[in-house]
């Protein structure tokens, strides 16, 4: 990265236009070559905010369920009690104030703009990784473990785990640009990170993700450009091959199944029937979600319904338990969604997909792999050694789920430490 241009770049600014409009960034003063790489704040009109209150308050709300648990969906008590702290109490500045604390930037790769946060440590030597976010998370996930990463003496680690962290919002999703024609898979997105970090002026790095982030890094992993050392992964793909058609055929498990096999059996025999709906209408029929463009408590609920674990942990959160999360932690993430107008922006990425999921992509690259028992299905040993030939580092957590550094940060930057330390 050219610190010159940099320094001659004006402060680009994105004006939010009212939730039925796109976002349009205002040009650098004196016009100038997209593909720089140009300084970012964000402000959003106070009346776009006080639209988002106006919408809240005005939900009309369906009868309850009809059952005490939530297996119809995410329980009315708990959206009820979401709205009234978004309405009253939530407060979008702070986030907001947050985020222009940190260096954040727009760039044009493959015709479309990139924003990303570019944190360097002070500490000489530092690696850099570039960290991706998935569905429904954003930039947001990744914002506890930028300073442990760049500064880790300050958070119980040493000089020599320091990272320069890069964390970009996926193409349709946060303040990157919506694409307008397909073609933005996983390794589309891919190559741009690689053209990314080459513009960064990084020789060498490391990559990292979990839901769209694994996918879109095992891509990065595949091409296997010379400057990318290694993975991390914290939603591995690694179901075997029979195990994958067992699944889709609804048979019986296979007995010879090791107890970590047979839970990670369950886990995904659970998801496929209870847990796959919203990735399949996004996959399918995304443009048909307009109303989780409209109204704030839809986007909301679709947003919360994404795991079991995860939807659980949220509803203790509005109840008023302490956890990984707090109100704010998921209301900001949603918040952005909406301030951003990017609900069905960003459910096009299942559309575009075409790759298996779970399946194993024979990355040959060096991988490391935590499993956070809350997830989608915690990856056995033994599907993961199979999957990825150069396994440097697999570790099982005692505690996380599906936003695992959002979540447990702390644990999961010690695992990007560990996972890395061989490769620099």
């Amino acid at each position: 990265m050219a610190t010159a241009s940099l320094a001659a770049a004006s402060l680009s600014r994105y004006a939010f236009a009212e939730p039925s409009q796109s976002i349009t960034e205002v040009a650098p003063a004196g016009g100038g070559d997209k593909t720089t790489i140009r300084p970012l704040r964000v402000h959003v009109p106070e009346s776009q905010l006080v639209d988002l209150r106006r919408r809240i308050k005005s939900t009309r709300w369906p009868e309850g369920e009809t059952v005490t648990d939530a297996s119809q969906g995410v329980q009315l008590a708990t959206m009820q009690k979401l709205a009234q702290y978004w309405s009253t109490d939530y407060n979008w500045r702070k986030v907001e104030a947050r985020l222009n604390s940190l260096p954040q930037f727009v760039t044009e790769i493959d015709g479309l703009d990139i924003h990303f946060i570019h944190v360097r440590s002070k500490h000489q030597n530092a690696l850099p990784v570039i960290v991706t976010h998935g569905w429904p998370g954003s930039i947001i996930e990744q914002l506890k473990i930028i300073d442990p990463l760049t500064n880790p003496t300050a958070h119980g680690g040493n000089a020599s785990d320091a990272f320069d962290v890069v964390i970009p919002s996926l193409p349709g999703y946060g303040f990157s640009g919506k694409p307008t024609a397909t073609g933005w898979d996983p390794a589309r997105i891919a190559r741009a990170w690689i053209a990314l970090m080459k513009r960064l002026g990084y020789t060498r790095y490391v990559a990292q993700g979990g839901d769209w982030g694994n996918a879109v890094t095992e891509q990065m992993a595949l091409i296997a450009p010379p400057e990318l050392l290694g993975i991390h992964t914290n939603m591995p793909a690694t179901v075997p091959d029979d195990i994958a058609n067992t699944l889709k055929y609804g048979n019986s498990p296979p007995a010879s199944l090791s107890p970590d096999e047979k839970h990670a059996f369950d886990q995904l025999d659970y998801f496929y029937r209870h847990g796959l709906g919203y990735a399949q209408e996004m996959a399918n029929r995304p443009q048909t979600l307009y109303g989780i463009e409209d109204s704030p408590i839809g986007l909301a609920a679709w947003m919360l319904d994404h795991d079991a674990a995860s939807q659980a942990m949220i509803a203790r959160v509005f109840e008023g338990q302490s956890e990984g999360l707090t109100r704010d932690d998921v209301l900001d993430n949603v918040t952005l969604y909406w301030v951003t107008n990017t609900a069905v922006s960003s459910a096009r990425l299942y559309w575009e997909n075409k790759l298996n999921f779970f399946a194993p992509k024979h990355v040959a690259i060096p991988v490391a792999v935590s499993v956070f028992p809350d997830e989608i299905y915690a990856a056995p040993q033994s599907w993961t050694e199979h999957a990825y030939q150069k396994l440097i580092h697999y570790n099982r957590l005692p505690k996380g789920g599906h936003f695992a550094a959002w979540e447990q940060p702390q644990a999961f930057t010690e695992e990007v430490r560990v996972s890395f330390r061989t490769l620099r």
